[in-house]
């Protein structure tokens, strides 16, 4: 970070009108929380950082604080005791005007301890490390995204009052926007075209590098692609262009969710699908297309690609972290149910695009829910690939019938995936055991409330006939 690249911003700031600053940062799940200040502040800010309650890590979905932060004797709490104080440091190369609120400049931040620490727990730093540990190897990181989400007419916002235990509120009621099930009609694309226009324009306005827009199979579901970047860059482009769109279209009257499998009739499956390949750095060339003609992927694709597959199941956790999300692997769905991988194969996890000659050649991991936090989605595909380079693994025989395979099933729920997740040497090696024990308890803390929850299924199946 240079003074004459603030300089610059703060000249924008000042020709611009900006008013006030959104820090933000992404925390545990990938959600922005953040302060937001008075422009007149950021110079010092930058410097200084800004302060935050540590207690924001450690909270579950619903924002209930997982860990004993009132007993400071307690093991790798002493620097969270008391909800203290971290501090927020603006990564000025992620700044940027909100179009929908043109007075608001937004700042990814970085965090670190108040004696300068960096903050283990810090998903962003996660996610760099993988990246800078994989350049050791010589590759850069290069990936694209594809990302599905639904956007629905906000007929009642349910600001209801939650009566005993603090827990979230009653679901917005919402209406569909269009029938669905048409897959890539230009009709059903017109219907829709007032909201993707005004996602589009939101997209290009904040300089996210999308590629298309479309309108998904289910009602009233989207998808977006992006360009491929290298390193962290699609992490950071994801958090924001979440933010941007469930704000932008709530103040025009919509409600738009990246939950996968919202329980609403007839509609389908969100997935969040990873396009990766590698970048030699010492040539520039994509180290994933094939030598030979006839070759699926070069020796370092198949080899990356094989610890994906190895490690496919422990990794689920960072893919898809919510319980919802595992109501998507199914059959005959577009959507994985095994680890398997296949030749330009939709029904496999992962999916290999391009072949000899084509500098586009890639893989395309069709595992993730678009509700997983970036960072940690793209640092567990960087570690595990990068196993499979070091023990230059062989990701076996390619399938032409995945939903048919003798293949190892995906977790079909989230206790399975912690339970995978707990028993993983790889993840405790590639992560740290500290982390992978933060991460279980906060989504251990998930499981529970929602096992100790009396379930419309319960009460049909069990309160008649008893």
């Amino acid at each position: 970070m240079t003074d004459v690249f603030l300089d610059d911003i703060l000249k924008r700031i000042k020709a611009e009108k900006i008013e006030v600053i959104r820090l933000a940062f992404a925390d545990q799940h990938g959600i922005l929380r953040g302060k937001t200040i008075a422009a007149a502040d950021l110079a010092s800010v930058v410097k200084s950082g800004h302060s935050m309650t540590t207690s924001l890590l450690l909270k579950d979905t619903a924002h209930r604080t997982s860990f004993p932060i009132w007993r400071p004797d307690h093991p790798g709490m002493r620097d969270f005791a008391g909800a203290a104080d971290m501090m927020m440091v603006p990564d000025l190369d992620t700044f940027r005007v909100l179009p929908w609120s043109p007075h608001s400049g937004w700042v990814l931040c970085d965090l670190i301890f108040q004696d300068g620490r960096p903050v283990p727990m810090s998903t962003r730093r996660i996610a760099q490390e993988a990246v800078e540990d994989l350049e050791h190897l010589g590759f850069d990181y290069l990936c694209g995204l594809e990302v599905e989400f639904h956007v629905f007419k906000l007929d009642d916002a349910a600001l209801k009052p939650v009566v005993g235990n603090a827990q979230p509120g009653p679901p917005p009621e919402v209406s569909l926007l269009a029938h669905g099930f048409q897959y890539l009609t230009e009709q059903r694309f017109d219907q829709l075209e007032p909201v993707m226009d005004l996602i589009r324009r939101t997209c290009q306005a904040l300089e996210l590098p999308v590629r298309s827009f479309e309108i998904e199979m289910g009602p009233s579901q989207f998808e977006v692609t992006f360009h491929p970047m290298k390193g962290i860059a699609h992490a950071d482009n994801m958090v924001l262009f979440r933010n941007a769109v469930k704000q932008v279209c709530r103040r025009h009257g919509y409600h738009a969710t990246f939950m996968c499998r919202p329980r609403l009739p007839n509609c389908l499956s969100s997935g969040w699908h990873l396009h990766q390949s590698l970048v030699d750095r010492s040539t520039g060339a994509n180290a994933f297309i094939p030598e030979r003609e006839g070759e699926i992927l070069s020796p370092v694709g198949q080899a990356f690609a094989a610890g994906i597959l190895a490690h496919a199941r422990e990794t689920s956790l960072f893919s898809t972290p919510t319980i919802n999300g595992y109501k998507r692997y199914a059959p005959q769905s577009l959507a994985p149910d095994r680890v398997v991988w296949g030749r330009d194969n939709r029904g496999a996890m992962l999916r290999v695009i391009g072949g000899f000659g084509n500098p586009a050649t890639r893989i395309e991991n069709r595992i993730g829910e678009p509700a997983a936090n970036p960072y940690l989605y793209l640092a567990a595909q960087i570690r595990a690939g990068m196993d499979g380079l070091k023990r230059n693994l062989s990701p076996g025989p390619i399938s032409e019938n995945p939903y048919d395979a003798a293949a190892p099933r995906l977790p079909t729920s989230l206790m399975e995936a912690i339970v995978l997740a707990r028993n993983s040497d790889f993840l405790t090696e590639a992560f740290g055991v500290d982390f992978v024990e933060y991460l279980l308890t906060i989504k251990e803390a998930e499981i529970a409330r929602y096992l100790a929850d009396l379930s419309d299924w319960e009460q049909r199946e069990y309160f008649d006939i008893f």
